[in-house]
């Protein structure tokens, strides 16, 4: 495939940025997104150009780094997939191929497609955890009883990447459903429950403050997150911190 790629551009947090249009060729249909990029990239430094900075690190849809706006969607045309993940035998030769940062004000650019998602560490670092007893005194795993319907709906909230796509589509720039996976992933276990109270009004209280915008129920996170976290998570969340409020 013959592909024209217009990207934004950006040197630096403080520069100011735009979209520049790049030509690549005998792209194959079987190829990545990313190694789509790498033949990009190859290309400008052959050229003497500075290459486009880009986030990524496994490659395998694990880690959430990869984080592209393609075509005015979060990881691009495909479902259930990470920008990794993504293939080009999803696009048409001739086609041109829009690519931005994830854009939110939470999120800010440092780099051409590469934004801080630092917010996210913060909002974790705010309740994310549970206390374990690690003195010698730790019980095994299955000696602590947990309904298999609880634990698939925990291990469902833990898929949760972190990748920012449900923020990147959200036209409020919300981080609900991210939070309400990490707050459902404990509440729904008992070793979950010790810190319940301050782990929900702490990460809901360090969301509000790194900016993320409010939910409105429209649903595009789920629809757009790679990993299919549903919004009864963010109905949990609402739930654990309306009790929690109640408590205080």
């Amino acid at each position: 495939m013959n592909l024209t790629l217009s990207i934004w551009r950006q040197k630096g947090a403080n520069d100011k940025g735009k979209m520049v249009d790049y030509k690549v060729t005998d792209i194959s249909e079987h190829m990545s997104f990313l190694e789509m990029m790498d033949v990009l990239n190859e290309q400008l430094i052959n050229q003497g150009e500075e290459p486009v900075a880009f986030d990524h690190d496994c490659r395998e849809g694990i880690c959430g780094m990869c984080s592209m706006y393609i075509n005015g969607e979060a990881h691009g045309p495909d479902r259930g997939v990470t920008t990794c993940q993504l293939h080009m035998r999803m696009f048409k030769d001739g086609d041109t191929i829009t690519i931005e940062p994830f854009r939110a004000a939470a999120f800010p650019v440092i780099k051409d497609l590469v934004v801080d998602r630092t917010s996210f560490e913060r909002i974790q670092q705010a309740g994310g955890y549970i206390s374990v007893n690690t003195s010698g005194n730790t019980q095994d795993a299955n000696a602590i009883l947990i309904p298999k319907e609880d634990a698939d709906k925990a291990m469902d909230a833990a898929t949760c990447i972190g990748c920012g796509a449900c923020v990147a589509t959200c036209k409020n720039s919300s981080a609900m459903l991210f939070v309400g996976a990490k707050v459902s992933q404990y509440a729904l276990l008992p070793q979950g429950q010790v810190e319940a109270t301050d782990r929900v009004l702490n990460m809901v209280k360090q969301m509000d403050e790194e900016g993320f915008g409010n939910c409105t129920n429209t649903g595009a996170c789920e629809i757009e997150c790679p990993k299919g976290i549903s919004l009864e998570n963010i109905a949990r969340m609402n739930t654990e911190f309306m009790k929690a409020s109640l408590k205080g």
